[in-house]
């Protein structure tokens, strides 16, 4: 076997250069390229680089009481064994680290593509408009936002935990990149920032002991309020979407979950996700029960004429025609649910629903068409469900809807770092940030 002075000499250059590679990791301020109106929020930067310069100190600390309690180990005869588990731990530790900033590389390295990286900044601001509900008992934590493939979106939370440890100081939202750029964005971006809002008002935890008293009794009907509740998470989820942002919401889910049909009617109670037939079905029922108009029944119905339930095996079609029968209560329990975060408030009550009301949105439609300024300068939640609800009605092509927002979301971004450029310091345009060393 190998002598002690041997062991601890290769286990302390290993360890060394492990120090020499964390020492590279610089924060993200040093070099991420991108246009100031691509930028992420400066608070969600700030929390970023903090983040990473706590966890690199901390392993640099480890790293240094290692390399300081070696020589003294590796002579009192501690076997190579458990030095070298003491060097895997610190590896481990390190590979933690870069886990945890390749996720926010992910988010950030977008922000330097030509127009994209401008477009992602506009919806951080659409993302932050939809979690800042007015009245709403919470401070909105800052979101950013990035690309991948696939269809659906994805959201990790704040202060949820990050591989190797600690809790994550902003909201990262997944978007599908074949939805840039229409109004069905939207749509899968606020179904995510609905998450981080339920979560800041507990409505999970508060509606889930209501859905257990209702599932009495034995047969389909106890089965359709279990899956109510196996469901919750993600129908809060949309129920959000559809608040803030109408029909545009539903008629973006159609596009997300119109599959084979062997997929729509899927029914696998272990799924978060409910039965996509039912789901369309459901988002329009909330919608008429948040703004009622014959809008929800014609989309329904061309959903329904699209994925007819016949030739279904008759379990599942008992178990569809279950929750139909209680979809009804359902909503009535959810829209009018009053959570002690909202202080006597209903969920009905605490959405805009005023200003998203069909009518509503087709005279500001109508009024942004004639003054195309006003919808720049509408609130970016407010513009999409103004947007969504014109091209539902057919008063505006695919192709305009496109150009608008494009428009829209690098006004927004533009906005964004426009502000953060008067509130910095005069004279100076350096920001104080954590460094990695």
């Amino acid at each position: 076997m190998a002598d002690s002075t041997t062991i601890a000499g290769f286990l302390a250059r290993e360890v060394r250069a492990l120090r020499t590679r964390l020492e590279r990791v610089q924060p993200f301020v040093l070099h991420e390229s991108m246009v100031p109106a691509a930028a992420i929020a400066p608070e969600a930067m700030r929390a970023i680089d903090d983040l990473l310069a706590r966890r690199i100190h901390q392993l640099q600390t480890q790293i240094n009481g290692f390399l300081d309690w070696l020589p003294d180990a590796a002579s009192r005869g501690i076997s190579p064994a458990a030095l070298q588990r003491h060097h895997t731990i610190l590896r481990l530790h390190f590979n933690a680290v870069l886990t945890q900033f390749d996720i926010f590389s992910d988010a950030l390295t977008q922000r330097s593509e030509s127009e994209i990286g401008v477009w992602l900044a506009g919806l951080d601001a659409l993302a932050a408009d939809a979690l800042a509900v007015p009245g709403a008992p919470y401070p909105a934590p800052p979101v950013i936002c990035y690309l991948d493939r696939g269809a659906g979106a994805a959201i990790r939370r704040v202060r949820t935990r990050l591989p190797g440890g600690g809790n994550n100081p902003v909201a990262v939202i997944r978007v599908p990149r074949e939805r840039m750029i229409g109004s069905g964005i939207a749509g899968s971006l606020v179904h995510e920032v609905g998450h981080q809002g339920s979560e800041l008002l507990g409505l999970v935890n508060s509606l889930r002991p209501l859905l257990r008293g209702l599932q009495v009794g034995g047969g389909s009907q106890r089965l359709a309020w279990q899956l109510w509740e196996r469901w919750i998470s993600e129908i809060i989820a949309d129920f959000w979407s559809v608040g803030l942002l109408g029909i545009t919401a539903t008629h973006g889910l159609m596009a997300v979950v119109s599959l084979p049909r062997a997929f729509v009617f899927r029914l696998n109670v272990s799924d978060p996700h409910p039965t996509s037939w039912v789901r369309v079905l459901l988002s329009a029922a909330l919608g008429q029960a948040l703004y009622p108009d014959p809008q929800w029944n014609r989309l329904a119905a061309i959903w329904r004429s699209f994925y007819p339930p016949h030739d279904l095996d008759p379990e599942r079609q008992e178990v569809l025609a279950a929750l139909l029968e209680t979809m009804p209560a359902f909503v009535t329990l959810l829209v009018d649910h009053r959570p002690a975060s909202l202080r006597g408030r209903s969920l009905r009550e605490f959405l805009p629903a005023a200003s998203r009301q069909p009518g509503r949105l087709r005279a500001l439609g109508r009024a942004w068409r004639a003054s195309p300024d006003l919808l720049l300068t509408a609130p970016p939640a407010l513009a999409f469900a103004v947007i969504g609800q014109a091209r539902w009605d057919g008063d505006i092509s695919p192709e305009i809807e496109s150009t608008l927002i494009a428009q829209m979301l690098t006004r927004w971004a533009m906005k964004g770092a426009l502000a953060q450029e008067r509130t910095e310091r005069p004279g100076s345009r350096c920001r104080t940030v954590a460094t990695a060393t």
